[in-house]
């Protein structure tokens, strides 16, 4: 079977990648390179592809193979009944779409004893053929020749059709099974459902008092809105509410169309026959829909529920990586001495120190919980300070975390040390404890205690730390459990595989569980490494990597460029550049008469400038050269920054609305992102709340290991939900300006400007304020609002000619108005 059809294919499916580049890939994928290798050193020939890229060209390669199998597969089975046409087989290699083909293969595909085949082996299928045929005018009827006279001829008792009526429903079966495996109605079915079909989600018996599940009691959303990647989180929800016996999931035509469900009906009738008054009309009716309804619709909903999970779990597991990857990137705080503790109430704080090499020094046990124990706390603590370099202390974020961090800090600034305490997430951190990896670093301590020297190095290098731990278990995913495992484990491992790489890794200090996930390095040779370190001390260079055992030229090729030896002779085996480079930097420091070491740093400008090299190794490449030249050894994450909550944040009750609070974004979902304001609960910053403009795609504006300040909108202590937002408070209207003009009063207006002459003249203390109107009861008009409490009644015919002046409330239109008439009446 050719493959030659994929360019074609691939073009048409990623057509974002150019078939050159994907050629490439595929190229150097099969001589055994890797995606990080691909992807740093190898620019030239893949035009600059990511790793992202480079992935989909090598799945969708390995897609496009699978596809073919199943081609050969089908083909191969339909040629053994004899039943393969040249045009079937045509159609067949030419159709790559996984439904279509299976859809072509259905009326071949061996199956389990179904009506049909039970009608046909009694031999009832001539007379679904005679119906068949008659329906479409390919067959006349003899006179005379009824339905039920020539089902009667085709009775079988033996195999359960004693009479014309069963002999019938058998021919129905068969025709029923006929129309059912049309690949074009099939086809029509199925894009009418994932054109215009909806996703019905209903209360289930099995509902429980206030459900999570509540606001999809009565829910309805289209499948084509449900596909995209911001909306799908809602499908994992209400399937996980199915999953629980709280809600029902149906699939079914749009809300606002009634005669969804007719017209693919009338479709399926038009095939099964185009003459109506045939002696099956019927009977082909029946059978066109039991076919829709019972066969091509059921299986139409499963594929949609199939697309709809895939969709979901394609974005779940893009979220997780997503976050992943900025967990694992977050700013170290450096190789110096920290201390880390995992906070306790009952047992205590549990404290180690290790080293700036991240080695294990001591640990001690703190109690917080009375008054002598905080005083024997600080006392040991300020042991430890005096003793050793300490440079940090990295607190857990779990229980009693806050409280501890409170601690320390007072303890730190009371003891006159300049020593940031700096809260870490102990996500996972419990499940390294008690992992194999745990019990052979420090078979001899506590559980506890193993915890608390891994959130000290979660300070010092997240990266070298978590790499350890399940990325399952970090805790950063959005329906983690849901999705399919080993899709979530393979993108969550390429994520480690892409940010152990593109930071780097020291051949002298890394742990055997980093080596792995370097570029062309597997668990046996990252063992022959440490041992090799260990047996004969620190590499001085990369080439001596080629004397560990195992270590082949391919792997050195694979591998070296993504291993940092510093202090080494040569000082590129420091930096990212490759070896296989170091021959064309040589002679460019040969033909400009400098030194290697002289072209690192501000030395890398006499590079830049040279054409020669640039054409040597290509555009893409001499960038590359030159920025690590520029910043040799660099690391490409941030620069730390201490972090530090409210200090008056520290339970759940202690927030208010209106309170704004620093806080540290621990997960970015679909829907939004959680924020840790230091109270052992994350809030929720909806998706609506992120910022002052529309946002679409919550990863857009957040990322995990984010610092932000948010403003709490609501605290639910009930339920333990806390209601942020991201977005800029509106400043309330500002009053008017005491230089304004002041608001007219209309009674002082018409006083003044119209005075009845022929009026006597009341004395000053006569003069009495205004009466309020009397209400006047109107007749409520059918369909008309009634009035309001303010509004002016209708003047009566016993009213004095000149009504009294009444309050403006503010308007001035209304006192403009009064004079006017005031005016007007003098």
């Amino acid at each position: 079977m050719s493959t030659t059809a994929f360019p074609a294919w691939f073009q048409s499916a990623h057509s974002a990648i150019s078939l050159q580049a994907a050629a490439a890939v595929l190229r150097l994928s099969a001589d055994g390179a890797t995606v990080p290798f691909i992807a740093r050193y190898r620019k030239e020939q893949t035009g600059n592809l990511d790793e992202v890229q480079i992935r989909t060209v090598i799945d969708a390669k390995e897609r496009f193979e699978r596809t073919v199998t199943r081609q050969a597969f089908i083909v191969q089975a339909i040629d053994k009944q004899k039943k393969l046409t040249p045009e079937l087989r045509e159609r067949i290699l030419a159709t790559f779409d996984p439904d279509a083909l299976e859809d072509l293969y259905l009326p071949y595909k061996q199956k389990r004893q179904t009506k049909a085949a039970l009608a046909r082996d009694a031999g009832l299928e001539p007379l679904a053929d005679w119906i068949w045929n008659c329906g479409h005018g390919t067959e006349t009827p003899q006179p005379g020749q009824t339905l039920e006279l020539w089902a009667f001829t085709f009775r079988n008792a033996d195999k359960g059709y004693p009479d014309a009526a069963a002999a019938i429903q058998g021919a129905q079966d068969v025709l029923t099974e006929r129309l059912a495996e049309q690949a074009e109605l099939r086809q029509l079915v199925r894009a009418r459902v994932f054109a215009r079909g909806f996703l019905y989600s209903s209360k289930a018996d099995g509902a429980k008092p206030a459900s999570k599940f509540e606001k999809y009691f009565d829910h309805k959303e289209a499948i084509k809105v449900l596909l995209q990647p911001q909306s799908s989180h809602r499908y994992l929800a209400m399937r996980r509410g199915e999953g629980e016996g709280e809600l029902l999931l149906r699939v079914g035509g749009p809300p606002d169309d009634a005669g969804f469900e007719e017209t693919l009906r009338k479709a399926f009738e038009d095939v099964a026959g185009t003459l109506h008054d045939s002696p099956g009309a019927d009977v082909l009716k029946q059978a066109a829909r039991a076919a829709l309804l019972s066969y091509v619709k059921p299986s139409i909903d499963a594929e949609a529920h199939r697309a709809l999970k895939a969709a979901a779990d394609e974005a779940a597991i893009d979220v997780f990586a997503a976050n992943l990857r900025r967990l694992l990137l977050e700013a170290p705080f450096g190789p110096k001495a920290v201390i880390g503790v995992d906070p306790g109430v009952r047992t205590g704080c549990k404290v180690a120190l290790v080293d700036a090499r991240g080695d294990f020094v001591k640990s001690d046990v703190l109690h917080l919980e009375s008054e002598d124990g905080r005083a024997a706390a600080q006392h040991a603590l300020a042991n430890v300070l005096t003793q050793a370099d300490v440079r940090a202390i990295a607190v857990g974020n779990g229980t009693a975390g806050r409280e501890a961090e409170a601690f320390l800090r007072r303890s730190v600034r009371e003891l006159g040390k300049d020593v940031p305490v700096v809260m870490v997430s102990e996500a996972g951190a419990s499940v390294y404890s008690a992992s194999d990896v745990a019990r052979a670093e420090f078979p001899e301590l506590d559980v506890t205690v193993r915890g608390a020297i891994s959130i000290a190095r979660r300070l010092q290098d997240p990266l070298a730390e978590l790499v350890k731990i399940d990325p399952k278990s970090v805790g950063v995913g959005q329906y983690q459990h849901d999705v399919a495992q080993h899709l979530l484990k393979q993108s969550l491992d390429d994520v480690v595989e892409t940010c152990v790489n593109s930071v780097g890794v020291s051949l002298n200090t890394a742990s055997e569980h980093l080596l792995v996930r370097v570029s062309g390095i597997g668990p046996a040779l990252a063992k022959a490494v440490v041992a090799r370190r260990a047996a004969r001390g620190l590499f001085r260079s990369r080439q001596e990597l080629l004397e560990v055992p195992r270590f082949s030229r391919k792997s050195f090729e694979q591998a070296a460029g993504f291993l940092r030896v510093p202090d080494a002779k040569n000082p590129l085996d420091a930096t990212a550049v490759h070896p296989e480079r170091y021959a064309a930097i040589e002679a460019l420091a040969e033909r400009l008469a400098k030194p290697v070491p002289e072209l690192l740093g501000e030395g890398a400008q006499l590079v830049k400038q040279d054409a020669v090299f640039r054409d040597e190794v290509g555009p893409l490449t001499f960038a590359d050269i030159v920025a690590e030249l520029e910043k040799p050894g660099r690391d490409p994450r941030a620069t730390f920054e201490a972090f530090q909550y409210r200090e008056d944040v520290r339970e759940l009750k202690d927030l208010k609305p209106g309170m704004v609070c620093p806080g540290i974004v621990t997960n970015v979902t679909n829907f939004g992102a959680f924020v840790d304001v230091g109270v052992h609960q994350d809030g929720l910053v909806h998706v609506s709340q992120l910022a002052d403009r529309p946002v679409k795609d919550a990863k857009a504006v957040a990322h995990p290991g984010m610092r932000v300040n948010v403003r709490v909108l609501e605290v639910n202590l009930e339920k333990k939900q806390i209601a942020l937002s991201m977005k800029t408070p509106r400043e309330r209207p500002r009053p008017a300006a005491a230089s304004r003009r002041p608001r007219p009063v209309p009674q002082r207006v018409v006083a003044k400007v119209a005075p009845r002459p022929e009026a006597p003249k009341p004395a000053p203390e006569a003069v009495a304020p205004p009466a309020p109107r009397p209400a006047v009861a109107m007749p409520r008009r059918e369909g008309r609002r009634p009035p309001a409490a303010n509004a002016r009644p209708a003047p009566s015919r016993s009213a004095p000619a000149r009504p009294a002046p009444r309050p403006s409330f503010n308007n001035p239109f209304a006192v403009l108005a009064d004079l006017k008439k005031t005016l007007k009446d003098k």
